[in-house]
């Protein structure tokens, strides 16, 4: 029998070390290994030793089973999906904007570096473009009618009725029959308009809040209305001048040099106001500096249709014989002509990638052309003609006919039977804008104006730092700022802009060789090494001739380059004559071909 001593050293009420629960970041023991296991100091200094051998070793192993490894999740399991989510090729060249630039073939290592790291970055926005492009809230839509009905048979009214109270606040009229017909204009967010009445009456409105900015009457008649680069500031032009105004009413220039004006175009990126005036000139006014840019006599007559190209800011004319004329600040000349009409041009519109020119004339037809060819893809005829068109961000044409307004839809690429949409107005329409990433169309007639839905017209999705209709006045001072550091100059503006990437070899070489003629030797020439001249003896005619030695193969070289070219060109001349030979001796016939 054991003693009371003895029985309480075996069964101690302090109970055994519990075992740690499991977590996932550990690796699972070995079967079999004891933890409460107590090891002798020798086991420990032995453990200790092979620890330390094996520190570096176990640290590179690691290591490599990382980067081997490196998609493993907290869990210790791979992952299914390495690397970022992969983009459609599609919906990445969506957002494409250039191609890319040929390297140069000389060892110019500090351009190449900076054309491909121009490239890379152009790449990571175009790819980070496509991957947000589905986060963005909107999508464009289109009126869609029931079995056997066509959607133009139905009418403003019942469009409003059945959208939602915002997009039905958009359909309204102005009454203004006392100073019409009228001239409209949207600014470059769409958020204010621009009126101008006939008869001088001219009005800035917040169109979305129907607030009035200001109202005034100039006291002489109105030709065009047109924004400038922000809501501040418009451009009218009057009976004789063009006068500048900003938001409040106030004038704020009268400049004289543009006379008799009858239409208007801005450039935002340009800053530049384009004009078109009763005496056959086209003037170019830029608005940052005040300064008349360029003065072109286009010697065909009255200039009273104008529109430009968003893509290139080309300036398009059309004229009373038929032709539509493309013009640049830069050249005196037009950069091309087209005959486009049997009779006058009426009104000439382009849509905002510059590929399709939409026109009509007095001979009643409706024609498209691809402006990358010149050449006409469809035409329609239409009963009374158009009297004005207007383009939409998402490629709706809109044509007015007397008070009948139209639009069509997809009118490039397939042939169109019927009008997407018609509406008609009070009075006989006189201009025509679709307002800018919204499904509006606006129209100026003899009795005001008349605010139309049209539906799946606006782009759905605005850039906030390009074009942002909800900006604070702060904002648009920061982006006025940023927009005129970003100026583009009117020198760049040509009929292809990828050109503008590139260097005209020619050119170059002509103005070298007239600085050549002018100066009467070449800046460009290396000049012949002459050592500098040092003291103590260091000048002594063999330590000259030393250094003069050390850089005579750099002279050297650009010899034997002169020369193997010079061997080659020989050579390829030579071949080619003697293909030219062997070409000319083979397809001469002989006496004895008869008899094969």
């Amino acid at each position: 029998m054991a003693s009371v001593g003895e029985a309480t050293v075996k069964d101690s009420h302090v109970e055994k070390k519990k075992k740690p629960p499991a977590r996932y970041w550990e690796e699972p023991q070995e079967e079999g290994k004891d933890e409460n296991k107590v090891a002798t100091n020798e086991e420990k200094i032995e453990t200790v030793q092979q620890q330390q051998q094996k520190t570096p070793k176990a640290k590179k192993r690691k290591k490599e089973e990382e980067q081997r490894h490196g998609n493993k999740v907290m869990s210790g399991k791979l992952d299914p999906f390495p690397g970022p989510a992969p983009v459609p090729e599609d919906r990445v060249q969506k957002f494409k904007r250039k191609e890319k630039a040929k390297k140069p073939l000389r060892n110019n290592s500090k351009l190449k570096d900076m054309i491909t790291r121009s490239e890379e970055a152009s790449e990571m926005a175009q790819k980070q473009a496509a991957r947000f492009d589905l986060l963005l809230p909107e999508d464009a839509g289109f009126l869609e009618g029931d079995e056997d009905e066509d959607t133009c048979t139905i009418s403003q009214e019942d469009i409003a009725e059945a959208v939602d109270i915002a997009s039905g606040a958009k359909y309204f009229n102005l009454q203004l029959s006392q100073f019409g017909p009228y001239r409209i204009d949207y600014s470059k967010t769409g958020r204010h308009l621009l009126l101008g009445g006939r008869r001088g009456h001219v009005a800035c409105i917040d169109w979305h809040s129907k607030q009035l900015m200001c109202e005034i009457n100039v006291m002489e008649s109105v030709n065009d209305v047109k924004w400038l680069h922000s809501e501040t500031m418009y451009a009218v032009a009057q009976k004789k001048w063009l006068y500048i105004y900003d938001s409040n009413g106030i004038e704020l220039h009268c400049i004289r040099k543009f006379n008799d004006v009858l239409r208007m175009q801005f450039l935002p990126y340009h800053f530049l106001l384009a004009t078109a005036s009763s005496t056959s000139f086209l003037q170019y006014l830029d608005v940052s500096v005040g300064k008349e840019v360029a003065a072109i006599c286009t010697k065909t007559g009255r200039l009273d249709v104008m529109c430009q190209n968003p893509h290139n800011a080309i300036i398009h004319l059309g004229h009373s014989n038929g032709t539509v004329t493309l013009w640049s600040p830069n050249q005196k000349e037009a950069l091309v002509k087209m005959l486009c009409h049997q009779g006058g041009v009426r009104s000439v519109a382009v849509d905002k990638t510059g590929i399709y020119m939409a026109t009509s004339g007095m001979d009643k037809k409706l024609k498209v052309y691809d402006i990358r060819a010149f050449k006409p893809l469809k035409s329609y005829f239409l009963p009374a003609g158009a009297s004005c068109l207007s383009l939409s961000q998402r490629g709706l044409l809109s044509a007015a006919t007397g008070d009948i307004v139209q639009v069509y839809r997809d009118v490039w690429s397939s042939p169109v039977t019927k009008p997407y949409m018609a509406h008609r107005v009070r009075g006989t329409v006189w201009g025509l804008h679709f307002c800018p990433f919204e499904d509006v169309l606006g129209v100026g007639h003899g009795e005001g104006f008349t605010s139309m839905l049209v539906p799946g017209a606006g782009e759905p999705n605005f850039d906030g730092l390009d074009a942002n209709p909800y900006r604070s006045a702060k904002q648009r001072q920061e982006w006025e700022v940023k927009a005129l550091l970003d100026k583009i100059q009117p020198e760049l503006i040509s009929l292809d802009p990828t050109q503008l990437g590139q260097v005209d070899h020619a050119t170059f070489q002509q103005r070298h060789q007239d600085r050549v003629q002018a100066l009467g030797y070449d800046p460009l020439a290396k000049e012949k090494f002459v050592p500098k001249f040092k003291k103590k003896g260091r000048s002594s005619t063999g330590n000259v001739e030393k250094r003069k030695k050390q850089v005579a193969h750099e002279d050297q070289r650009d010899v034997i380059k002169k020369s193997v070219k010079a061997k080659v060109k020989v050579e390829k001349e030579r071949s080619e004559k003697k293909k030219k030979r062997t070409a000319a001796l083979s397809n001469k016939r002989s006496a004895l071909d008869r008899f094969q």
